[in-house]
């Protein structure tokens, strides 16, 4: 009990201080490259642990929510499939990115939602259970969509096939994400205990994989990010702002409920860049990579913020009700 306790307090820490540990090592790989690009063969892996994580935290009960909403589900996960794409061509086309450095824009905008924007989600007071199953069902279809939409807008500019593609992608996330959830399937029924003390340590472990993968992207990229570095930022904050804004937006348009709509705000505008790092790294170049690298920075900067500001203006809300209230007596 004592040792799941520490696990979980440890787990906790790191997670709660993310943004910190992320905005210390990208600085850090700017100014000492060398200590952390021996990484970079490793980025497909640690991404690979992070699919897993997000596989022990899935249960059947999950894909039951996929059946008793499936509008809301189709809803979210539409907007990040045709949304997120667009909206990163655009902003390749619009502000003159180098091929090189936008083709990882367009990675992300293909990517399908990250673990982040669950955790974001329930911060925000937004619909937890919603926001889990959207990431599922784009996690499941991602072998498929993304490649599909990479062909699509840099088919001419890209060697790559949509099959290789496929592949690296069902290597890297699908079969990661179904051996988590079958291994804490067995663990509920046969360990219990090993299950949470998993569950409670993965957090860490997926912070530190995360951590790793960015410093290492950033210190490969030193040259491409001290030379395009504003420009390259603009369309990351854009881009992450723009998904965050439209899924939101979104959600109202289609008559979900402020807790769904958030949830839909935070599954199109946080992306699965960790995925979109290991794709450009294993098919494209490290410019590719740039880009991706510098959203996992940014969304774990924005994603808080507006977490903050929905929980704001609920407490804001709550105030005007209860002034209404004791005028009203």
């Amino acid at each position: 009990m004592r040792l799941h306790t520490t696990l979980e307090r440890i787990g906790e820490f790191t997670s709660k201080y993310f943004v910190l540990w992320v905005v210390i090592a990208a600085p850090l790989a700017l100014y000492a490259p060398d200590l952390f690009t021996p990484i970079a063969p490793y980025i497909t892996p640690l991404l690979g642990i992070v699919m897993l994580g997000m596989g022990l935290t899935l249960t059947p009960d999950d894909f039951r929510r996929i059946v008793a909403r499936p509008r809301d589900v189709a809803v979210g996960a539409l907007a990040q499939w045709l949304l997120m794409p667009t909206i990163a061509y655009v902003l390749v086309v619009a502000l003159g990115l180098p091929w090189e450095i936008g083709l990882g824009l367009i990675l992300v905008g293909a990517a399908p939602g990250g673990t982040a924007s669950n955790v974001m989600t329930y911060l925000g007071r937004g619909d937890v259970a919603l926001s889990v199953s959207i990431t599922t069902v784009t996690t499941i279809a991602a072998p498929v969509v993304m490649p599909a939409w990479i062909v699509l807008l840099a088919g001419e500019s890209i060697s790559v096939t949509f099959a290789e593609m496929a592949e690296s992608i069902v290597q890297v996330v699908l079969v990661p994400v179904i051996g988590g959830l079958a291994l804490r399937y067995v663990l509920d029924r046969r360990a219990p205990v090993v299950a949470k003390a998993g569950l409670s340590v993965f957090p860490a472990i997926s912070v530190v994989a995360i951590v790793a993968i960015v410093a290492a992207v950033v210190g490969l990229n030193v040259e491409t990010i001290l030379g395009a570095g504003a420009l390259v930022f603009l369309a990351v904050v854009l881009h992450n702002g723009l998904g965050l804004g439209s899924g939101y937006a979104v959600g109202r348009a289609t008559g979900m409920a402020e807790d769904r709509s958030r949830a839909c705000a935070f599954e199109v505008g946080l992306q699965n860049s960790g995925l979109a790092v290991a794709l450009a790294t294993a098919h494209f170049s490290a410019g590719a990579a740039l880009i991706p690298a510098l959203f996992s920075v940014w969304h774990n900067v924005s994603g808080p913020a507006l977490a903050t500001l929905f929980t704001h203006l609920d407490d804001d809300e709550r105030v005007e009700d209860v002034d209404a209230t004791i005028a009203s007596d």
